[in-house]
């Protein structure tokens, strides 16, 4: 239960971030948002990658994948940070629902994942959730709605190249890509930046940048030592604070379409997480159970 339960507490750091996030991005540009949470972050980090060593940055497994997986956790923070000036916390979060169905579907083909037909079937489901969330109308091809979408399939794609760097300690695919944010940050920030207004501003951006740190090295951890089909569909609980914090913070009540959709998502998230649960139990007894 290790690796769920930091992916739990991993979604719940996402959604604190992402509800800050909606807050600053308003209020200040996009790039300069981005480099400010990266700044805080490193102060965060560099320690933790000194008492590592910093020799263990230059000597990383697969020099490719880290640098692909780098420019997905980029755009994905960009794309998220665009969607939610525009769009209701909740509604963005629907659209990132679509990230883990790609895993899981994703699983078998790019990282040798056995996965049976009960599951595939749940993820059927889910993208008819997904789809019911959406309410396809013209409205899906707003320039906020597609931003979401490229940003929920880069987060996908994160995810997934994680998974082929399992040898990379935490602490180095965290540091990777907050300077890879930053960087992207630097070069977006002279374009539309905003004096900061006060010290709690100064102060929320910095949380922004610690918060989002802790939340991806326990989502690293969890991709790790559990199997993407098992815990990427607790990501769904990325829904249930969007709507809280939606409602807490900034008034956004959720729509029907939305509820009915989620309903369906949650549904096939949860019996794919039971599903394999219920494999390894009986894997542990008899290893060639089919599914």
């Amino acid at each position: 239960m290790t690796g769920p339960m930091l992916m739990l507490l991993g979604m719940l750091m996402f959604a604190l971030n992402d509800a800050m996030g909606k807050w600053l991005v308003a209020n200040y540009g996009l790039g300069q948002v981005v480099l400010i949470r990266s700044l805080a972050a490193l102060i965060i980090l560099v320690p933790m990658v000194w008492k590592a060593g910093f020799g263990n940055l230059l000597t990383v497994e697969r020099p490719g994948m880290q640098f692909f997986r780098v420019a997905f956790s980029t755009a994905e923070v960009f794309c998220f940070y665009y969607a939610v000036m525009y769009l209701p916390l909740a509604d963005v979060m629907t659209y990132w629902l679509a990230a883990p169905i790609y895993v899981a579907a994703c699983s078998p083909f790019l990282l040798g994942e056995k996965v049976g037909w009960r599951r595939w079937t749940a993820i059927a489901v889910g993208f008819v959730g997904v789809i019911i969330t959406l309410e396809p109308s013209s409205a899906m091809f707003s320039m906020p709605a597609v931003i979401s979408i490229v940003g929920s399939a880069a987060f996908a794609f994160m995810l997934i190249s994680g998974r082929f760097l399992r040898g990379t300690p935490d602490s180095a695919l965290v540091f990777f890509q907050v300077v890879g944010a930053g960087i992207a940050g630097l070069a977006f920030a002279p374009m539309d930046w905003s004096p900061i207004a006060s010290s709690r501003d100064l102060l929320l951006l910095g949380l922004l940048g610690i918060v989002a740190m802790a939340a991806h090295m326990l989502v690293n951890r969890a991709l790790k030592i559990s199997d993407a089909a098992t815990v990427a569909p607790l990501q769904y609980t990325l829904l249930l604070w969007a709507v809280i914090f939606g409602w807490m913070f900034f008034g956004d009540m959720p729509r029907l379409g939305m509820m009915v959709g989620a309903a369906l998502i949650v549904a096939s998230g949860l019996f794919i997480f039971i599903r394999e649960q219920m494999l390894k139990k009986r894997q542990s007894v008899l290893p060639a159970v089919p599914e």
